[in-house]
């Protein structure tokens, strides 16, 4: 999610209250609060206040790591096996659809046309 303006202001309002109860020195305040102006993201924020405890800029109290910006094409809260199986679905259903309508020499073209059709659907709704 990108930050505002107001965001971003609260972040460098939030690591002053760190510098002032002895948590950060001036200078890393002063790398800290350049990376927060040139942030452009919530997640570009994670890392500048793992370490830190409570107050936590606004912008990270209403987000969770898992839930800020996830990697292009990888949706949030998948797991490895999860996302194969997603990619490896219509692959498969349209192999065993094949070997079927073969064996069956087309006899059970019906059976499958229906569920390879919502197979497909789903499949490309989900990319």
């Amino acid at each position: 999610m990108r930050l505002s303006d107001d965001e971003r202001q609260d972040a460098l309002d939030v690591l002053s209250e760190h510098v002032r109860t002895g948590r950060l020195d001036f200078d890393e305040y002063g790398t800290r609060s350049a990376k927060v102006t040139a942030a452009k993201r919530v997640s570009d924020l994670l890392p500048l206040f793992d370490d830190l405890p409570s107050p936590r800029p606004s912008a990270l109290l209403t987000t969770t790591r898992d839930s800020v910006a996830p990697a292009p094409g990888r949706p949030v809260g998948e797991s490895a096996l999860t996302r194969w199986a997603l990619r490896s679905a219509v692959p498969i259903a349209v192999v065993l659809a094949i070997a079927v309508f073969v064996l069956s020499r087309g006899r059970l073209i019906l059976v499958f046309a229906l569920p390879l059709a919502i197979l497909l659907i789903t499949g490309w709704r989900r990319r």
